[in-house]
């Protein structure tokens, strides 16, 4: 069963291959992320990140929710040498953090009664198991400087998948250490165990620019695909392991 919806202001596409799926099984997970929009949205007033930035709420009325995402945002901080960043001239915004936290623990509350299972938040994806073919879920990479063409189409199974870039939502991620926002590549992709690692990593190597794919290379298990402003592309070791 295939349903596709928008939450958090963005489309959101969930595929449960097994039988047995129920309208109930999804409405959890929508419901779920309709939550957590609530919750860490910038762009709602009654958020509770809203509130934060607003000096309204003091650390000790945190939420437990709230308290984990800023543990998780200081560890990625320390992890990426201080390129991801959730604090911008005193602005505190978790959205780069919280999407790929979100579709997993969506992906999760599936997974415990499904084996097969593909959930995706606006090209950000998590999948298990296999396909409606039983094969490995295939996942197209856009051509940044053509969004309709597929440059690339990877296998994956259990696994998480995020691209960075400024082709669909323009310039939108801060270069920490130079103070400006980044655009010194087209895109960035990063394959991970989850999608929470690999979405958090691409955002902080695409900040990075070209020397963001050195920094996905140390990373153990994590492979990245970047494509240059010159229309090259350049790859870990173990990308091709995922293509066809």
């Amino acid at each position: 069963m295939k349903k596709q919806t928008v939450s958090m202001g963005m489309p959101v596409i969930i595929n449960v291959i097994d039988r047995g799926v129920t309208e109930q099984d999804f409405s959890q997970v929508f419901a779920y992320f309709n939550y957590i929009d609530n919750k860490f949205s910038i762009y709602k007033k009654d958020s509770e990140i809203s509130k934060i930035n607003r000096k309204e709420l003091k650390e000790k009325d945190l939420s437990n929710d709230m308290k984990t995402i800023f543990s998780l945002s200081q560890k990625t901080k320390i992890e990426t040498n201080g390129y991801f960043d959730i604090n911008t001239n005193d602005f505190l915004d978790p959205s780069g953090i919280v999407k790929g936290y979100a579709i997993l623990n969506g992906a999760k509350m599936l997974n415990k009664k499904y084996k097969n299972i593909y959930l995706e938040i606006a090209g950000d994806i998590q999948v298990f198991g296999k396909d409606e073919r039983d094969q490995k879920w295939k996942i197209g990479i856009r051509n940044p400087f053509n969004k309709n063409e597929i440059i690339k189409v990877v296998n994956l199974s259990n696994k998480g998948i995020a691209t960075s870039g400024t082709y669909e939502r323009g310039a939108h991620i801060y270069n920490h250490k130079n103070k400006k926002k980044a655009d010194e590549i087209a895109s960035m992709t990063v394959i991970a165990d989850n999608i929470y690692d690999a979405d958090r990593f691409a955002t902080a190597a695409f900040a990075m620019g070209e020397k963001g794919i050195e920094f996905i290379a140390t990373l153990k298990g994590i492979e990245g695909y970047m494509i240059k402003k010159d229309k090259t592309a350049i790859f870990t070791k173990g990308f091709e392991a995922f293509v066809n």
